[in-house]
């Protein structure tokens, strides 16, 4: 069945553990009941999600999320339809930004703003295929 997946990137602003506890609560909760999965990968100077599920319920995720103040400069990466979830299983995992990954001094110099719709699902079908 076609779904939507989005990807976006954000500055956070306030970042702790406290907060991205909440984010995690509050993000399962809403997924679970909408139907929709996906990845936060998290750490001091990028948030980068994944949300995968029913196009109007992801949609809705993605305006909540806008409108936190807990997300800075929000920038959507990829938007396209799939028919299978690369995240099946969870209703938002949370992963800490990986060495393979953008460094700070990438993102800095703008590594995510150049990044093709491409590189950006990448990252996420090889964190879906490590263990979590």
């Amino acid at each position: 069945m076609p779904m939507l997946q989005l990807i976006y990137a954000s500055r956070p602003f306030g970042f702790d553990e406290g907060t991205i506890a909440s984010i995690l609560i509050v993000s399962r909760r809403c997924n679970e009941r909408d139907g929709i999965t996906g990845a936060l990968i998290c750490r001091g100077d990028l948030y980068l999600q994944l949300l995968e599920g029913p196009e109007e319920m992801v949609e809705k995720a993605y305006r909540r999320i806008e409108r936190d103040h807990r997300h800075l400069e929000i920038r959507l990466l990829s938007r396209r339809i799939v028919t299978e979830r690369l995240f099946p299983d969870w209703a938002m995992r949370d992963d800490p930004a990986r060495s393979w990954m953008w460094s700070r001094d990438e993102v800095k110099a703008g590594a995510i703003d150049r990044a093709t719709e491409a590189e950006v699902v990448a990252v996420f079908e090889r964190l879906a295929h490590e263990p979590a």
